[in-house]
């Protein structure tokens, strides 16, 4: 039995930065190596995880895919983390390489921490930490704060709470980053891309590489084989939450919205939109059931820029249910405002 430590690349980055495109494409192109991925889901309905399950292939197959959906990974360690981790590395063959994608809500430092644990400290190693960023979204200024309003704000009244939740997430996937990918890259075009390298930049703790990526296609040797061993230089990875026994995820919230069939995609499509703009909905990803349709939907918005394709067939005996996540700050979720923007 061989004493080498199973590398483990985590995955970090904000809500629809395009981590799932990502896994996708490094399970096709993974060089040679028998790759098994853990999702950590943030909700109860699994998208994440049955995208990737359609994309197994030998070198990743379908049993090499787990996902943990009972909230932050790190916060589950005893009762998910470890087992799975456990579960993985007793198989036969042991993959050669686990991902780890975290949820977009997710702060990477703690699941750092938890390769601290006992039973798996000498088994496996954070090869790297991988943050991805939505590039035309960071060049809007969505995800990051002005430093100098920040500044200016802390000197005239120390008590202001100046941080939002979201440039926290932001701020904390870049610190403990060791790449990090620019994606939608086409869609930020040179001088989107440009405001995006400029921000993260600002907000890096020290020199990161930064790589543009469309669709996910990056090589794995790019982002795999690192050798960080993160959690040895916890220290370097600066945290919002350092000195904190825990931390809370109260800044956001979920709920799932269940529509039943709906007569055509495009109007629903664009209820999304209006309702991500007029509810500050961080996220929606979900199954759509469209009458007369033998293919299911599936739909992903990151604020109101919504994608969908049909994705597979509904199968024989399958439930012909609508079914969205809907993903928000904590104190605008307004369940029944988000039922009415979506016809209910």
């Amino acid at each position: 039995m061989s004493l080498a430590k199973t590398p483990v690349t985590v995955i970090t980055g904000f809500l629809g930065s395009g981590k799932t495109t990502l896994i996708s494409h490094l399970m096709r192109n993974a060089g040679g190596r028998r790759l098994a991925v853990v999702v950590n889901e943030f909700g109860t309905l699994g998208v994440d995880g049955e995208i990737l399950k359609s994309c197994a292939i030998p070198d990743c197959p379908a049993e090499n895919i787990v996902e943990l959906a009972n909230g932050c990974i790190c916060c589950t360690v005893a009762d998910d983390f470890v087992p799975t981790v456990e579960a993985l590395l007793a198989m036969e063959p042991r993959p050669d390489h686990i991902l780890i994608e975290t949820s977009g809500l997710a702060l990477p430092k703690p699941l750092l921490k938890a390769f601290d644990w006992p039973a798996i400290r000498s088994r496996i190693t954070v090869d790297g930490v991988i943050a991805l960023a939505d590039a035309e979204a960071v060049a809007a200024g969505r995800f990051a704060p002005d430093v100098a309003a920040v500044d200016a704000q802390r000197a005239a009244d120390e008590s202001i709470d100046h941080e939002t939740p979201l440039s926290e997430v932001f701020e904390d996937q870049i610190s403990c980053a060791d790449v990090v990918l620019l994606t939608k890259a086409d869609l930020a075009g040179p001088e989107g891309l440009a405001k995006a390298r400029a921000v993260i930049a600002a907000e890096a703790p020290r020199p990161l590489p930064v790589v543009e990526v469309t669709e996910g296609a990056v090589d794995a040797r790019v982002i795999l084989g690192l050798a960080a061993a993160a959690e040895d230089d916890l220290h370097a990875r600066p945290s919002h939450h350092d000195g904190h026994d825990d931390h809370e995820h109260d800044d956001f919230d979920t709920i799932v919205v269940e529509l039943g069939e709906v007569e055509a995609l495009d109007p629903l499509v664009a209820r999304i939109e209006s309702m991500a703009r007029d509810l500050d909905i961080l996220r929606v990803k979900g199954y759509v059931a469209v009458q007369g349709k033998p293919m299911r939907a599936l739909v992903q918005a990151v604020g109101a820029r919504v994608r969908h394709q049909f994705d597979r067939a509904w199968k024989p005996g399958e439930a012909r249910l609508t079914q969205l996540v809907v993903i928000a700050e904590h104190d605008r979720i307004d369940a029944a405002a988000i039922r009415r923007a979506l016809g209910l």
